[in-house]
């Protein structure tokens, strides 16, 4: 058996029991007291098991978790420890090791990932490899747009050899070799107000463009191409009595490449009234850029050669909807493979889980394709 799937199976029972710890630690986006207590949890987990030195750089979410290398950085592991779960989840939906599954708020996206990062880094030491190339970034805010820890994700990834990024793998345990830019627009409208009875013509209805700009907005999409620009939030009016004099949308939007990211920006900034009198501002815009598969093509060839020699498997590669943090390493140059962590399903639902069974494969992967980067 590969030297590294013997240590990763040999330290299963330890690695779901870190799992568990930070699973019970609840981390909301936003919450800045529980998402530091996440962070410093998640530097004594690295501390204790890989001797090297975690620092909490603070931001107003909550501190993010660094490790700099101390020598030229080779490897970033990258990922976050906050999660979409609102405080009291545990209440309800505690952690659980049930015929190994594991079921937890986060426990696929992405704890048990920092959990492999963290044991695989281990490992490293154990083997031999000089753990000076290795740097970590686990940040606080990923689910929420990235908006503090992007700079610094940015700032640690370059100069690097390879970022590996422990977010959850896709169906079935593939890895992620490509995501769509994605990002929100806010669209304000504003109008008039005045009685819905007794002089509906003297208002401006907010309402009534905001059913135009819907109908507008969803023609932005291109499926030959792979966008997709979807109205998802709408509001407007405050009493059933009132012409509404303002109404609001929020657009998810997703594109593949850089060319879409600047045609749909520049329609929704273009959004015009279609009523007399309306107005429109327009805010957002699609905040993380597309991660393309040439970023990733030379990371997943090394995967599957590490994927071979650990048991003789073959992994597959597929581009998902969904963005991470990866999404800016790539864009800046930095080879990125993303998708590393756990097997499992349900991220951000009641059914998030995690096969147990997988976690020492996955770890043995993630550890050999530092080794292979590190020694160049």
């Amino acid at each position: 058996m590969h030297p590294f799937l013997v240590a990763a199976t040999a330290s299963l029972d330890a690695s779901i029991t870190d799992i568990a710890n930070l699973v019970s630690i609840e981390s909301p986006s936003r919450d800045a007291e529980r998402v530091s207590a996440s962070a410093r949890a998640v530097a004594d987990l690295i501390a204790r098991e890989t001797g090297l030195t975690a620092e909490l750089v603070d931001s107003p979410v909550g501190p993010h978790v660094t490790v700099r290398a101390s020598a030229r950085p080779a490897v970033l592991f990258l990922g976050h420890h906050d999660t979409v779960h609102k405080v009291g989840t545990l209440d309800t939906r505690p952690f659980t090791n049930e015929a190994g599954v594991l079921r937890g708020p986060g426990v696929f996206d992405m704890k048990a990932g920092i959990v492999q990062a963290v044991h695989a880094t281990r490992m490293l030491r154990e083997s031999g490899v000089d753990l000076a190339h290795v740097s970590m970034l686990f940040t606080a805010d990923e689910e929420v747009g990235s908006k503090t820890s992007r700079g610094l994700v940015e700032e640690m990834a370059r100069g690097v050899d390879a970022v590996l990024v422990l977010e959850p793998s896709a169906d079935g345990g593939a890895l992620k070799i490509a995501r769509k830019g994605t990002g929100t627009f806010e669209v304000v409208i504003t109008g008039r107000a005045s009685h819905a009875g007794l002089e509906p013509e003297k208002g401006i209805n907010a309402l009534v463009e905001l059913s135009h700009q819907v109908q507008r907005i969803t023609g932005f999409g291109n499926p030959a191409v792979g966008t997709t620009v979807t109205p998802t939030v709408a509001s407007a009016g405050t009493t059933d009595n009132t012409v509404p004099d303002s109404a609001t949308i929020l657009v998810d939007a997703r594109v593949v490449t850089p060319d879409e990211k600047q045609r749909v920006e520049a329609l929704m900034n273009g959004l015009t009234p279609v009523i007399e009198g309306a107005s429109i501002a327009v805010t957002g815009g699609l905040h993380r850029p597309p991660m393309h598969e040439s970023m990733s093509a030379r990371l997943f060839d090394v995967a599957r050669t590490v994927a071979k020699e650990i048991d003789g498997r073959d992994v597959t590669g597929i581009a998902v909807g969904g963005g991470s943090d990866g999404n800016f390493t790539a864009a800046i140059g930095i080879p990125t493979l993303d998708g590393l962590g756990a097997v499992g399903g349900g991220a951000h639902g009641e059914n998030e889980h995690v096969i147990a069974d997988t976690i020492p494969f996955r770890t043995a992967l993630v550890a050999g394709i530092a080794a292979r980067v590190i020694a160049g």
